[in-house]
């Protein structure tokens, strides 16, 4: 298992929909999130800066590279990019953190 942590971010105004839409989040990509190793997934906001702080921990088996071709993922970026940095194709914009202290 592995730790990968990432920070992405939203626009103004977009902090109660976000938090709607995930808290609606389509049983088919929780399924193919689990599918592709997945798991123990948590997004974190920093409301004064609008930087959301992702931290997932995934299986041996990661098979997260097929997640951008798979066609689940594409339509949930799509639902998403109108909230949130995104790259021309709706991915998030994501910089990857650093580990720099863990307890465990």
């Amino acid at each position: 298992m592995t730790i990968h942590a990432f920070r992405m971010r939203l626009k103004p105004g977009m902090v109660d929909e976000y938090r709607r839409r995930h808290d609606a989040i389509w049983p088919e990509l929780s399924a193919l999130l689990t599918q592709s190793g997945i798991h123990d997934y948590s997004i974190f906001l920093d409301e004064e800066t609008l930087a959301l702080f992702a931290v997932m921990k995934v299986d041996g088996d990661d098979r997260r590279d097929a997640l951008p071709d798979h066609p689940v993922m594409k339509r949930w970026w799509a639902h998403m990019a109108p909230l949130m940095e995104t790259h021309a194709d709706n991915r998030p914009v994501e910089a990857p953190l650093q580990l720099m202290f863990h307890h465990a």
